[in-house]
């Protein structure tokens, strides 16, 4: 039985683990002191364009600009009368001190800034809603057969504005075009609610956070398949019981006289430093100051 594990109890950390018996598949770890800036939404400034690079760098109102590369701007952002004839040159594309709407791709690491992008993505319970990237969208590639048959005549039905994309999430499956269009509608609404905010003041600013990582691990993981939910905290219980319930599935009485999360959390997490890929190769891995380096096979 997949289980989801959730130990809430140390304030310096926060750790979601799933499980499918009594082994580790995916584990989120957040610490408070350290605030994630993943999928934040920010209003930005282009502070200057590198044709070398094709990228430009944005003012988002952190201490290192973000590095925003070409194939990461949106076509609302080219001037009107743009008409490219090949590959476009962010020259012609962007100008300093244009304000754009960004999202966090990937974090800050090191000496090097957050990568950008101008394609948001607005994750719901079923949904993830790409209000400006019509190219993308689609069903999640884990959902097959008759499942799949059915969401694509779920999503035919659902009234998405043109210009925009969609995407199906694994969560989704079962669920009737109008939970799917109920999300939709929630997700829409949130986009409108950011373009406001962005119109409201000059950049940089932020504009949306993230939720923090026990509201995404239900948002993002809670599927069909997972049996038990494990947790060690008061208020995290409540807060899943009210998720859970928006999302209509039954919920068994809780049980006090469980083993402490972390306790499990520790037993399963132990994982060996000798790995064996299905190549016959086998892999023993040293954690260094500055990498992760795998010495060869002897």
């Amino acid at each position: 039985m997949k289980r989801m594990l959730i130990n809430a109890t140390q304030q310096e950390e926060l750790r979601v683990a799933l499980v499918d018996g009594q082994r580790l598949y995916d584990l989120d770890i957040e610490s408070p002191g350290h605030e994630q800036k993943k999928a934040n939404i920010y209003k930005g400034k282009i502070t200057r364009i590198e044709p070398s690079l094709e990228a430009a760098f944005v003012d988002y109102g952190a201490e290192r600009h973000g590095f925003l590369p070409l194939k990461e701007i949106a076509r609302e952002y080219f001037p009107a009368n743009y008409n490219s004839h090949g590959r476009p040159n962010i020259k012609d594309v962007l100008r300093e001190g244009q304000e754009v709407i960004v999202q966090i791709d990937k974090e800050e690491r090191g000496n090097k800034g957050a990568a950008l992008t101008t394609f948001i993505s607005l994750a719901g319970s079923y949904l993830v809603l790409m209000p400006n990237n019509p190219r993308a969208g689609g069903i999640s590639r884990r959902i097959e057969g008759d499942d799949r048959t059915e969401l694509k005549e779920a999503l035919a039905s659902l009234e998405l504005p043109d210009g925009m994309g969609l995407i199906v999430r694994t969560a989704g499956v079962g669920k009737s075009a109008e939970a799917l269009q109920w999300d939709l509608s929630f997700r829409l609404k949130h986009w409108e609610a950011i373009q406001k905010a962005a119109e409201s003041r000059p950049a940089p600013f932020l504009i949306h956070q993230e939720s923090n990582v026990i509201v995404r691990a239900f948002r993002d993981y809670l599927r069909q398949d997972i049996g038990e939910i494990l947790i060690d905290n008061p208020k995290v219980l409540e807060l899943a019981r009210q998720h859970i319930a928006a999302l209509g599935r039954p919920i068994s009485p809780a049980k006090s006289n469980c083993t402490p999360v972390k306790s499990r959390c520790s037993a399963i997490i132990r994982l060996s430093r000798r790995l064996s890929l299905p190549s016959s190769v086998k892999c023993v891995c040293h954690p260094a100051a500055l990498s992760l380096s795998i010495p060869p096979k002897r």
